[in-house]
């Protein structure tokens, strides 16, 4: 697994197996949140299947699919209020690891400096500088 650190609270990482539930809960995880839709790639578990294994660990599971045309607003305060409730550390994965480091960045956006962020995200493999604008503006 190429799981990234983001903050204390995140870390995102590319689409995880089911098999992956019990090291990441060993690995002191207590929360997972997909990022992927359902069916979005052959192969792939949907989300009720990743629910039910990770359960299976104590794990607690959001699902908050996106891709790059619905990733705005509505996405970003599920995903603060996913931050907010659910029990950490929590590991968010998608196909790899950007879009999961996009929505912290932008559920993060009016409580750390757009540059902070950028630079967090950079530190961990992902490029958030096209977003700088909605980064710098702040929730909506």
């Amino acid at each position: 697994m190429d799981i990234r650190k983001i903050d204390d609270r995140l870390s995102a990482a590319p689409q995880i197996a089911l098999e992956d539930l019990k090291a990441i809960a060993g690995l002191g995880y207590r929360s997972v949140i997909s990022n992927r839709p359902d069916g979005e790639e052959p192969g792939q578990p949907d989300a009720a299947r990743v629910r039910a294994a990770a359960e299976a660990e104590g794990l607690a599971f959001r699902h908050i699919p996106v891709t790059g045309a619905n990733m705005g607003p509505e996405a970003a305060a599920a995903m603060r209020t996913a931050l907010d409730e659910l029990p950490g550390p929590v590991l968010g994965f998608c196909r790899s690891g950007t879009r999961t480091t996009c929505l912290w960045g932008l559920a993060s956006a009016g409580k750390r400096p757009a540059q902070e962020l950028i630079e967090t995200a950079r530190a961990a493999g992902y490029d958030l500088s096209p977003l700088r604008p909605q980064l710098e503006n702040g929730p909506a």
